[in-house]
Parts: C-alpha cells; sequence; structure tokens
C-alpha cells in the first residue's frame, strides 16, 4: 500500500477500535469495507486478527460484566460456524469473497435498523454464534447476530460478553485460517504496524462511554459501515 493509503487505515481502524471499545462491536463492520477497498488481499485475516486485538483490550476493562454463562453457549455454536466460515475462505474467489464482506455488512446494518429484539437464551445465543463464526470468518464481519440477541442489556454487559465472544472467537477462527494458510506475514506486519491506532481508538472509546450515548454511537458505527459498504460495491462494478 502507498503511505496515503496506510494513513487512511489507520484512521480507520483508530474510529473502529474506538466504536467496538464503546458499543461492544462494529469494527468489523467499519474496518472490513474499508480493507476490501484498499488491500482486499488482507480479508479477512487482517480484521480478525483486528479484532482479537480489540478483543483482548476489552476484555481487561470489561472483566467484572461478563456474562461467562451466555458467551459460553454463543462459543458451542461459534465453532462449527467458524468451520464453515473456514471452508468459504478456501472454496470462493477474491471477487466473490469481497461481494461477501459488503452484502453481509449491509445484512447486519439492516438488521439492526429492523430492531427485531430476540430473548437472549441458550438457543437463542447458540445460533448467534454459529451465524457470528460464519460470517466472521468468512467476511470479518460478524458481529451483529451477537449485537441484536444481547441488544437492550446493561451497556458494560454488552461490551464485556460480546469482548470475551469476539476474543475467544476470532482466536479460534485465526488458527483455523492459518491452518488453511490464509494468514499471511503481509498480514501480521500491517497489523504490528497499525496497533498504535488501534490502541489510541480504544482509549479513547473510554472517554466516549462516558460523554456519547450508546444509542448515538450505535448509529455512528451503522452510518459508517453503510457509507464502507456501499464504496466497496462501487469499486467492484467500476474496476
Amino acid at each position: 500500500m502507498a503511505p496515503a493509503e496506510y494513513a487512511i487505515l489507520a484512521v480507520t481502524l483508530f474510529a473502529a477500535a474506538g466504536l467496538q471499545g464503546s458499543i461492544g462491536f462494529g469494527a468489523g463492520l467499519v474496518a472490513a469495507p474499508v480493507v476490501g477497498m484498499l488491500q482486499p488481499t488482507l480479508l479477512p485475516a487482517f480484521v480478525i486478527c483486528l479484532g482479537a486485538v480489540i478483543g483482548l483490550l476489552s476484555v481487561v476493562r470489561e472483566r467484572t460484566a461478563i456474562d461467562i454463562r451466555g458467551a459460553g453457549w454463543a462459543m458451542a455454536g461459534r465453532i462449527p460456524g467458524s468451520l464453515m466460515g473456514t471452508w468459504l475462505v478456501v472454496m470462493l474467489p477474491l471477487d466473490m469473497l469481497t461481494w461477501a464482506v459488503a452484502l453481509s455488512v449491509l445484512a447486519a446494518v439492516a438488521a439492526s435498523f429492523i430492531g427485531w429484539k430476540p430473548v437472549a437464551h441458550r438457543r437463542s445465543l447458540l445460533a448467534a454464534g454459529a451465524l457470528s463464526g460464519i460470517m466472521g470468518t468468512a467476511t470479518a464481519a460478524g458481529g451483529a447476530p451477537m449485537a441484536i440477541v444481547l441488544q437492550g442489556q446493561e451497556p458494560a454487559r454488552v461490551r464485556g460478553t460480546l469482548s470475551a465472544f469476539f476474543l475467544a472467537g476470532s482466536v479460534i477462527s485465526v488458527l483455523m485460517l492459518a491452518i488453511a494458510g490464509q494468514v499471511r506475514a503481509e498480514v501480521l506486519i500491517t497489523l504490528a504496524a497499525m496497533c498504535p491506532a488501534v490502541i489510541l481508538g480504544f482509549l479513547l472509546s473510554g472517554w466516549l462511554n462516558r460523554s456519547i450515548d450508546a444509542a448515538r454511537q450505535r448509529m455512528l458505527a451503522l452510518g459508517f459501515s453503510i457509507v464502507g459498504s456501499v464504496l466497496l460495491i462501487a469499486r467492484l462494478l467500476l474496476f
């Protein structure tokens, strides 16, 4: 990537880390379309590794609010979902996978706007975990199913539970992608270069949690996701 592209990526990841640190999800929604435009060969491994880094930071900060049982049921669904997502990464050509990123992000945003609020019980958590595993491993944007199931709960509990789920799920997805040969040196080098922007964005989220309400922050994340997805689709259609 050119220096200007690195700068765009750094700003995007700064915003992505700040948003996820504030509302519990959204880094993949924000980052995946931009990464797909700048350097599609980094998908999905780069954004999944990013999720692991932000998840670790969030778990440390929100550790007292985590619903361990709920995260455990969701992880039971995430594992088979991640296997399916890995298969899609290996089998699909790059353009098709890029389409999958854009369309899955738009679908997740649409679901959030519809406002469906299922009850967070064992079956719904298993299903959400499985869908998140498929979307997260194949497209690096798998936060929406879990966020929809957990919406309406106390903000710190949502952030903590989502963070624990995403950390464990991201580690599983990265390991599966590594076995499939999808975690290349390019991914790790770019991630290391972007870590300062990610950490600064996450630190910003601590201030955002005190000064901006969760509903407004959620709308910002969804709006950013729509713009990124539309730009990604435009790139696929025009170039």
